[in-house]
């Protein structure tokens, strides 16, 4: 019988059922998620596997079910819980059945994608559950389904079992059939949420359902929820390494410690969804974060031998944190993470009552990419840092940051409400100051730009450009370390140096696609300032990683795809300086932002080689490598510092964004209101002029350092990188000042000419099979290439205001000039933030050229006459869309 639910007051056999299902069906998902963690070791026996594919088989699961659940968060608020998580469950149980047929690594890795979405079904239940229960219920309901965590611990007793007698396969299509069978079992039983009419009433659109992520307060929530569920994740992977190096325990005794852990752990988060109904949600996370960090302190403690003069002589003494002890603390901080997990949870149905998908799949996706990031954290500290105990001192700083900021919100609010007299709901991070939003802003009117219009735009144009110079520098900082890698033992292949060069620039474009329209739904001052302090994880990560040359090229790969969180910032960066400034100045002001801020990459390679030469971050940065081949063989090497350098800078310039920007009141649209660009002809077209110049410039910073190592083995490109990139940062601002007077077409035309006639000269200078060439006119012209980019850079991000103003006046009517003005803002903010992520993916795209090139033919000329016959193209859509007599659109 299909039952179905009242929009009422749903009764409590409802409510019992409901939520009797969802744990059930979450149990079985959380099983799932888990079972590589057993069939691992038998699938690495048949196939060859080597311990870092085998660790990445584990951890891949980990992280689509953590990146999914904002997905599957959003679709359960629009579609309802019972037909996503049935529809889930099915999906899962097809990639579980997929692992039966599974004979190369590859279609396991494609398996372990889609078994990561069973992961994904907490926050699917998180949101169907909650709707089902009364606010003063809502803990208790959350707790009693988040025990299904206790899924892991039955494929762990279970799995073994059935694998003995069934084989790995056999066990493959056992989880299958099970989570099939339930993924019917619960479409057909359970019933629509109390809120799935209301729902269907009433469609919210995208914008709405993202809104609250704009709120600090949610990002708050991601921090408890990576310090308890992340932390709980990451232990229960980590502790019977940990037991078996550290106290010498079998792997049978440590596998039991770590089930007492985990097993009660999860059983607990019951009691901790009950406490955050009867004494708050608040006062529980309280005592999980005061009592998590005075355990991870005690066991971050290393063993140590004391030796001290007294009046009898010397006195030596030991401390160390004994077997007895470590388990009861580990099992303390168990508990209390436990109850943590369920108090997190309680906040949102509260705080989000009708964004529980949302929201919910926001803080689930950080607590869960906390239990993949922090176990290889884990491992790279105890390679740098030598002592087991540094995951704990890790976890202890973790939990201290996000205690201290618990508080010091608690206490403003509190210090508000005294103030006022009144008790609010609200956390401080919701409160907007009027100082910082812009509720007038017109800057097409000459006395309002004159009198106080200007002085605000110059002073957000010049706190953008240091940001945005950081962003570059990260973004680019393979480019650096794919050049000294081979020196210092890192045993990889070019091919797979050229793809570390790349991904940056692949994960970035494919970022700035995002980003390009999250300035008008977020505001310009926030997302610069997140998007800044992002930059931090690639950079710390990287610090640690390059210290210990027996790092997995796995790791590797993931700190490269990071790194593309600084090409993302692009987009948004000059979205939110082309609302600020008027038509008559964007050229300049956006050449500026742009330009200064490409200046990133010819700053990292003029710094980079400077500050790995020598230990001037000090002793707390690490211990050099020593060169083993290469000019510099036998001399020290702090590579770490190419990353470390960055973060206080980093730092900085995010709380400079924070406090001296502002957000445009005007500025904000929906996705929806930005998406007609898909319509726009012109966007096409744009898009691929700019592949032609920023992709080039983006792509030639990234392959020439590798690029010129290759053909010149003699000549130290470190030396001579910086130039490039620092030539054409400096030549877009002249690109669209000379747009500003001489107009946008007419320079891009001759640009693309110029560049192509650059290409020519480095094919003349390059040398053939080993012999002869010339650097230093491969280099000149390699500059002529980095000035043309620049210009074209400028002049060709000029021509986007002008092209859509012209057309939305014509759209619109000179009448409607305002309403013109207005719209065609919007779509060029929306369209130069489009256009920079395609155009970054020649970022991606030209490195990778030269490796295909060089692999299938020896020479990387194949790929430079590709080169050649794209901006011939440019230029013959240049002329003809925009810049011959009777063009479509002049500019």
């Amino acid at each position: 019988m299909i039952m179905k639910a009242d929009t009422a007051s749903p009764r409590r056999s409802q409510q019992r059922r409901a939520l009797g299902l969802s744990t059930l069906a979450f149990t079985l998902c959380f099983a799932v998620w888990t079972i590589f963690s057993i069939i691992g070791v038998r699938l690495k026996q048949e196939l060859g596997l080597s311990d870092t594919q085998l660790g990445l088989l584990m951890a891949t699961p980990v992280l689509t079910g953590s990146v999914s659940r904002l997905v599957l968060g959003i679709w359960t608020d629009r579609f309802g819980g019972r037909w996503v998580f049935g529809l889930l469950m099915l999906t899962s149980s097809a990639c579980v059945y997929l692992v039966t047929f599974a004979t190369t690594y590859a279609l396991l890795l494609l398996a372990a994608l889609g078994i990561g979405l069973a992961g994904g079904s907490f926050i699917v239940g998180v949101s169907y559950v909650s709707a089902w229960y009364e606010r003063a219920q809502q803990g208790t309901a959350l707790g009693i389904f988040g025990a299904g965590n206790v899924g892991a611990a039955i494929t762990s007793f279970v799995a073994p079992s059935l694998m003995v007698a069934l084989g790995w396969q056999g066990t493959a299509l056992v989880y299958a059939t099970v989570l099939g069978a339930m993924g019917v079992a619960f479409m057909v039983l359970a019933g629509n949420d109390p809120m799935r009419a209301v729902q269907a009433q009433k469609r919210t659109t995208l914008k709405v359902q993202l809104a609250p992520l704009a709120d600090l307060r949610v990002w708050r929530f991601s921090l408890y929820y990576f310090c308890t569920f992340g932390s709980f994740v990451a232990l229960a992977m980590w502790l019977p390494l940990y037991l078996m190096n550290v106290y010498g325990l079998g792997l049978t005794a440590a596998g039991m410690v770590a089930t007492l852990f985990s097993v009660p752990a999860a059983l607990f988060r019951i009691l901790g969804g009950v406490l955050s109904d009867r004494i708050g949600a608040r006062r529980v996370m309280y005592w999980t974060l005061g009592v998590g960090a005075i355990c991870t302190f005690l066991l971050s403690y290393p063993p140590t031998q004391y030796s001290v003069s007294g009046v009898h002589g010397t006195l030596e003494f030991s401390l160390a944190v004994n077997l007895p002890v470590f388990i009861l603390l580990i099992l303390v901080l168990g508990f209390f993470l436990s109850l943590g997990m369920a108090a997190v949870f309680k906040h949102i149905p509260v705080y989000y009552p009708t964004h529980v998908g949302a929201v919910g799949g926001v803080v689930g996706m950080v607590g869960g990419l906390g239990g993949f990031f922090l176990p290889l954290t884990f491992g790279m500290l105890n390679d740098v840092v030598g002592i087991w105990q540094s995951c704990f001192m890790l976890m202890l700083i973790i939990i201290v940051a996000a205690l201290l900021w618990m508080h010091l919100a608690i206490r403003r609010q509190e210090r508000r409400e005294w103030a006022t007299n009144t008790r609010g709901v609200d956390l401080p991070e919701l409160l907007r100051s009027g100082h910082f939003v812009l509720d007038e802003w017109h800057p097409e009117d000459e006395t309002f730009w004159r009198q106080r219009g200007a002085r605000i735009a110059r002073r957000n144009l010049w706190i953008s450009i240091p940001n945005l110079l950081l962003a570059f520098a990260v973004w680019s900082i393979w480019s650096i370390l794919v050049v000294r890698l081979p020196q210092l033992g890192f045993s990889y292949t070019p091919n797979q140096l050229f793809w570390l060069a790349a991904l940056p620039s692949l994960s970035g474009a494919t970022l700035r696609i995002f980003y390009s329209f999250m300035v008008p739904i977020f505001g310009g001052r926030r997302w610069t300032a997140i998007s800044t302090a992002s930059l931090l994880l690639p950079c710390l990560w990287i610090g640690v990683a390059v210290q210990h040359p027996n790092t997995p090229y796995s790791v590797m790969l993931i700190l490269a795809l990071l790194c593309g969180f600084g090409g993302g910032n692009f987009a948004s960066s000059m979205a939110n300086i082309s609302f600020f400034y008027p038509q008559a100045q964007k050229g300049t002001a956006m050449g500026l932002n742009a330009g200064l801020g490409n200046l990133g990459v010819s700053v990292l390679q003029l710094i980079g080689p400077l500050v790995i030469a020598a230990g001037v971050l000090g002793p707390a940065a690490g211990e050099p490598l020593i060169a083993r081949q290469g000019a510099y063989a036998g001399e020290p090497v702090w590579i770490q510092n190419a990353a470390f350098v960055w973060v206080p800078l980093i730092v900085i310039a995010a709380i400079a964004a924070w406090f001296g920007m502002n957000d445009i009141a005007s500025a904000k649209s929906s996705f929806r209101d930005q998406a007609v660009i898909f319509k726009r002809l012109h966007n096409w077209l744009m898009s691929w002029l700019y592949l032609g110049t920023f992709g080039s410039f983006i792509g030639f910073a990234a392959g020439f350092p590798l690029l010129s190592n290759m053909q010149f083995p003699d000549i130290d490109p470190t030396r001579y990188a910086f130039l490039g990139p620092l030539v054409g940062a400096l030549a877009r601002p002249l690109g669209g000042m000379l747009a500003d007077r001489l107009g946008g077409a007419r320079v891009t035309l001759w640009n693309f000419a110029l560049m192509a006639v650059g290409v020519m000269g480095v094919l003349l200078f390059l040398p053939e099979h080993g012999e002869g060439g010339s650097f230093v006119g491969f280099f000149v012209m390699f500059m002529v290439l980095f000035v043309a980019t620049g210009i074209g850079n400028g002049s060709t991000y000029r021509m986007v205001p002008v092209i859509f103003f012209n057309q939305r006046r014509q759209a619109l009517g000179e009448e409607h000039l305002d309403e013109a003005r207005v719209q065609a803002n919007r779509e060029s903010a929306a369209v130069l933030g489009f256009i920079s992520a395609i155009a970054a993916y020649g970022g991606f795209f030209i490195p990778k050229s030269y490796g295909t090139a060089t692999a299938m033919t020896g020479s990387v000329a194949p790929a430079l006459y590709g080169f050649i016959f794209f901006y011939l193209s440019c230029m013959a859509l240049t002329w003809w869309y925009y810049a011959r007599r009777n063009a479509p659109a002049p500019c």
